[in-house]
């Protein structure tokens, strides 16, 4: 099953020393691109960069900066392949990322059963 992990966090967040640890992000990668797990993902732009679309009464309204007025920021993403929901948390558990901020997993809905 595909799950979304979308990697949040606050501008300036820190990790605590009690969480800190050698293992990197290159180290995650590298170990979920091993076991298949990881298909996809990549760093996003900043939160500034942003540029939000929407129709209403047939007009396309663009904005720049995001949807929503808020302090956490969608720093990634990447699109796992996982067995089951268990092996999706385990998996987003070991992310660098998850000492500091906030890793949501989401499952994918399948085109088939859309």
């Amino acid at each position: 099953m595909q799950y979304m992990l979308l990697i949040c966090g606050y501008d300036g967040d820190e990790v605590a020393p009690e969480d800190r640890s050698d293992y990197t992000i290159e180290d995650w990668v590298a170990e979920m691109d091993g076991r298949g797990v990881r298909l996809v993902g990549d760093r996003l732009r900043p939160q500034a960069d942003s540029t939000t679309v929407r129709v209403r009464g047939g007009e396309v309204l663009i904005s720049d900066g995001p949807f929503a007025e808020t302090k956490e920021q969608m720093y990634g993403f990447d699109l796992l392949e996982c067995a089951d929901l268990d092996e999706a948390i385990e998996v987003a558990s070991k992310h660098p990322h998850a000492r500091q901020g906030v890793l949501e997993i989401r499952p994918v809905w399948p085109l088939d059963q859309a």
